[in-house]
């Protein structure tokens, strides 16, 4: 079979879809004849995450500061409630 599925085929034979993905690689999902999605085998993606990420090398050498994720993000305020005197 072809790697290209259409979404009503994949959704009905979804095991079969899985099953063809280990087997044979990735396969694409169409929906009315255009790329919508892929599936891929976990192992595949996960050194498709490897190859994307930057290494300490390459970030230490970047010419911009990327510092955005150093911090987690930081809680809203919680205030007290003001006491009332008499």
């Amino acid at each position: 079979m072809d790697n290209v599925w259409q979404v009503q085929e994949a959704k009905a034979r979804f095991s079969e879809l899985l099953e063809t993905s280990l087997a044979e690689g990735p396969q694409i999902v169409t929906r009315r004849g255009v790329e919508k999605a892929v599936l891929v085998p976990i192992d595949h993606w996960r050194r498709l995450e490897q190859l994307t990420r930057p290494t300490l090398k390459e970030l230490l050498l970047a010419p911009e500061p990327r510092t955005e994720d150093l911090a987690p993000p930081r809680r809203p305020l919680r205030r007290r409630p003001v006491p009332k005197f008499d």
